[in-house]
């Protein structure tokens, strides 16, 4: 599948309105959340590398010393500081931090739905375009490696699928990637980064 960037904005909430809400994956973490818990304000980066007549999406693997979703692969990004002026910069601030990415080398897009992680983070993901000629810089602390992946394989309707998982006393369905042939399993794409690129998926859908 080609995707251009006027059809990814299409279906995007714009730059200029944050989206609101808690998630909208809340019944996949029925009983996880505690209604009155403090929800931690976080932003995540979902760069695409123009490659060719493809689009690459760009992902991190978690170094294993991390607090949370330690070895896991996730998009740049993390905890929206008191500091940051928004949740854009917060998400730009982390990316140049985790692998280098300058501001200059980001064109956002727009903003997909709140999600909610099963650590009580509400996570804003920003779409953005990516300058081609970028050279990661990965913090060695926090990211083990950097990797693309099409994103015609992520959005293919064979691609999703959901697989059981036995977590907090009853088995649980988790969105996941179906690996391409050769993909390393640490390079496994599940849990909330899958759900975010299912998000992609159906706004699509619903804006074409």
């Amino acid at each position: 599948m080609q995707m251009s960037a006027p059809r990814l904005q299409r279906a995007l909430h714009p730059l200029d309105a944050v989206p609101a809400g808690r998630g909208w994956n809340l019944e996949e973490l029925r009983d996880l959340l505690a209604p009155d818990a403090r929800e931690v304000e976080a932003a995540v980066l979902v760069g695409m590398l123009p490659r060719g007549d493809e689009l690459q999406v760009l992902f991190t693997r978690r170094t294993e010393a991390l607090r949370h979703h330690a070895g896991q692969v996730s998009f740049p990004g993390g905890r929206i500081e008191q500091e940051d002026p928004g949740p854009l910069a917060a998400a730009m601030r982390e990316a140049e931090e985790e692998i280098g990415l300058a501001a200059s080398q980001i064109r956002p897009l727009g903003w997909l739905d709140p999600l909610m992680t099963i650590t009580g983070y509400r996570v804003l993901p920003i779409v953005a375009l990516l300058a081609p000629d970028f050279v990661a810089r990965p913090d060695p602390g926090e990211v083990a490696e950097l990797f693309e992946v099409p994103l015609s394989h992520l959005l293919a309707h064979d691609s999703l699928r959901r697989v059981d998982i036995e977590f907090a006393g009853r088995i649980r369905q988790v969105a996941e990637i179906r690996p391409r042939d050769g993909d390393a399993p640490a390079r496994r794409i599940w849990g909330a980064t899958a759900s975010i690129l299912c998000n992609l998926r159906d706004r699509l859908e619903q804006a074409a």
